[in-house]
């Protein structure tokens, strides 16, 4: 299926995001895992992020075989390792936001052509999702990992709560389209939701992470005048004019990621001008062969780190695709085109998360 390709006009053109794409897939094995950049590590969130990018690019075949990737790599309890160099397990611990983002991705892949023999995937979802709520703390909330010896993390953060509540209603999604019911999934993100809401003190804090800052926007658990007052709470401490938004409050650093998915939040929230201007003023980290570098540390003039990384280069994709609204996945990340769970917040299960 051919489509025009996601561009910008007088930012990004549709050959540069072809280009662009090219470059993620020469970070891309014959198995179909996809890497930081050629030679690097992968890890499931990233490489799920990256073949977003390649289906939203018209790269289709890639992009399944991708998924096909996680869906041979996928292990018992239906995890993911944390780190992979090629085939070997660099770090086997459980990152239960990186397990969860699957759903993410298979979504998306389904909102780009759902005549696809996509519903094999059902199973590696369903068993992804069952291992992310294995890892609930008895505040309802995610723990943020499992260590290979079992023992799970006390702390439960803002941004892979919120990550995992995309998730969890991508997940939802699909299995309302291929006929499955999982009541348990919209109570666990009911109850997300709800924490990120009322509880903030729920959480471990990071408040120097500009991820924190904009996620619960960005996952759909905030919105409307919730969501524009936490943008407008520290847009100063994170965006700086003419180069993106910064990764973390303590450094001068702007990266492309961080960037382009406060790109994808601001256009879910309507603040179309905001996210065009940051989607600009980001391109100085684009490299001549389509590639994006990691980040900037603006007070030197210096890229850092030294790598063009895949997920910063989709992200990109993905930022050009709901500004340019081309392809049917354009509007992934628009909360109200997902199964929403807010009815449970209102119902007496309510009371079991205060």
């Amino acid at each position: 299926m051919t489509m025009p390709l996601p561009h910008v006009p007088g930012v990004l053109s549709a050959e540069q995001v072809g280009q662009t794409a090219g470059t993620i897939i020469e970070a891309q094995h014959p198995s179909g895992q996809i890497a930081w950049y050629p030679g690097g590590h992968s890890d499931p969130w990233d490489h799920v992020q990256a073949a977003m990018g390649l289906s939203a690019a018209g790269r289709r075949r890639e992009a399944v075989a991708a998924f096909d990737w996680l869906a041979g790599a996928q292990r018992p309890d239906g995890s993911w390792a944390t780190r992979y160099v090629d085939d070997t397990i660099e770090d086997a611990a459980t990152d239960a936001n990186f397990c969860a983002y699957i759903a993410a991705g298979v979504r998306h892949l389904w909102a780009m052509d759902p005549t696809g023999d996509l519903e094999r995937f059902w199973a590696v979802i369903d068993r992804a999702m069952e291992c992310v709520l294995s890892m609930r703390l008895p505040s309802g909330l995610v723990a943020w990992s499992r260590g290979e010896d079992g023992d799970l993390s006390d702390q439960a953060l803002v941004t892979g709560n919120a990550s995992i509540a995309f998730s969890l209603r991508c997940a939802l999604d699909l299995a309302r389209v291929w006929g499955h019911q999982r009541p348990d999934w919209e109570l666990a993100v009911a109850r997300i939701d709800h924490a990120l809401r009322v509880h903030p003190d729920w959480f471990t804090p990071k408040p120097r992470h500009s991820m924190d800052w904009y996620y619960p926007v960005l996952g759909g658990s905030l919105m409307h005048e919730a969501a524009q007052e936490r943008i407008d709470e520290r847009w100063d401490e994170f965006v700086v004019p003419g180069l993106g938004a910064r990764c973390v409050t303590v450094n001068p650093w702007v990266t492309g990621g961080e960037s382009c998915e406060l790109v994808l939040a601001l256009e879910a929230m309507g603040r179309r001008d905001a996210a065009l201007r940051v989607f600009s003023e980001m391109q100085h980290l684009r490299d001549d062969d389509g590639s994006y570098w990691t980040g900037l540390v603006y007070s030197d003039g210096v890229r850092w780190p030294v790598e063009r990384t895949t997920w910063t280069s989709a992200t990109v994709i993905l930022a050009a695709d709901a500004l340019s609204a081309v392809t049917p996945a354009h509007d992934l990340f628009h909360p109200l085109r997902h199964v929403r769970t807010d009815w449970l917040v209102s119902c007496s299960c309510q009371e079991s998360v205060r």
